[in-house]
């Protein structure tokens, strides 16, 4: 069995010591799939889990879930989600079940609580239990039943890959990274929907996809520009108040779209420079070593993101103990070399 490799480039330190060591497999690339950068193993399928997310979106998009159900725009950023399950997610995927005419029962992603600590302490004074719209992926999912809706599949069996709905899902991801998905390696992701895998380098190409709208055909392009605006509008609604995504994306003011997955993955789509990164982390810690390695990774691209001063803390998280000492702290020791590519 096939296992990713990365190199050891994230270091966790204490004190003068280095205490932890992240190894992190990383690609970028263009539209075509030209490498810029490459490092540790790219071409080992790897479940992208929500990386995948905003192409699952643009697949029911294609299909004409916004005209359909008039869609709004943050409906269609909450359906690219890993939500933290704040009261606006919540209340926006709500809206988009009352629009195609169901109710939080016929989510089958499972409960949790809110991953924001205010929103789940909230609940629980309250003496309130999460349900399934509290699920960081009950927007995926309301936009799956969109997508059952207006195939006419059937919503009871959304989660099983031989559905119409997923099929045509998995057929527009797989245009997305020039795969056959009759081949792809798939898994129950977390959530329950099937995931698939595919290698870091066809997962940049993917998203470079998603940040110049080349390669692809026209329809899936469009499709693509709806959920990416979206996202860059209204990135609150694909992550949450202070998690990374959604501080990256209002940082960069339009010119970033990004989408973090379990396991330590990561998509980003460099909307200027027309270009894709995707990476994982290899002990699937990604909390702790992805924003460091992304932010590393579009500094050497060029991104407009170096000098914002709300991603400082995520470029060099600090090590805290329980008492709120700084005790040490988690950062890159390599730079990304970024090598002469087309960008065609």
């Amino acid at each position: 069995m096939q296992q990713p490799s990365g190199l050891p480039i994230v270091d966790v330190t204490r004190g003068d010591i280095v205490e932890s060591v992240h190894h992190v497999a990383a690609c970028a690339a263009t539209p075509a799939g030209n490498v810029l950068f490459a490092v540790g193993d790219v071409e080992t399928p790897v479940f992208l889990r929500s990386t995948a997310k905003p192409f699952i979106a643009a697949a029911a998009v294609a299909a004409g879930v916004r005209e359909a159900f008039d869609l709004t725009m943050q409906e269609l950023a909450v359906m690219s989600a890993s939500h933290a399950g704040e009261p606006f997610h919540v209340e926006a995927v709500q809206s988009i079940l009352k629009k195609i005419g169901l109710d939080a029962s016929a989510l089958r992603c499972g409960p949790h609580l809110p991953y924001n600590e205010r929103a789940a302490q909230a609940m629980q004074r309250a003496g309130e239990e999460p349900t399934a719209l509290h699920n960081n992926c009950s927007g995926k999912h309301a936009g799956i039943l969109a997508l059952c809706k207006v195939m006419g599949a059937d919503i009871d069996t959304y989660l099983e890959a031989e559905n119409p709905a997923q099929q045509a899902i998995l057929a527009f991801c797989a245009r997305m990274s020039d795969d056959d998905p009759s081949a792809w390696p798939l898994g129950v992701d977390g959530c329950g929907i099937p995931v698939y895998a595919t290698g870091l380098r066809k997962a940049a190409m993917a998203f470079a996809r998603f940040a110049a709208l080349a390669g692809i055909a026209p329809r899936d392009a469009m499709a693509l520009l709806v959920i990416r605006d979206a996202m860059v509008s209204y990135p609150e609604y694909v992550a949450g108040t202070g998690e990374f995504d959604s501080v990256l994306m209002q940082a960069a003011g339009g010119a970033i779209a990004c989408k973090a997955g379990a396991e330590g993955v990561h998509g980003v789509a460099l909307i200027a420079q027309g270009l894709g990164f995707a990476s994982k982390v290899i002990d699937g810690t990604g909390g702790r070593a992805r924003p460091p390695v992304t932010l590393a990774a579009l500094r050497a691209l060029g991104a407009p993101v170096s000098n914002a001063t709300e991603l400082r803390g995520f470029a060099e998280p600090i090590v805290y103990n329980r008492a709120g000492r700084a005790v040490g702290a988690i950062r890159l020791n390599a730079d990304f070399a970024v090598e002469q590519a087309s960008t065609t």
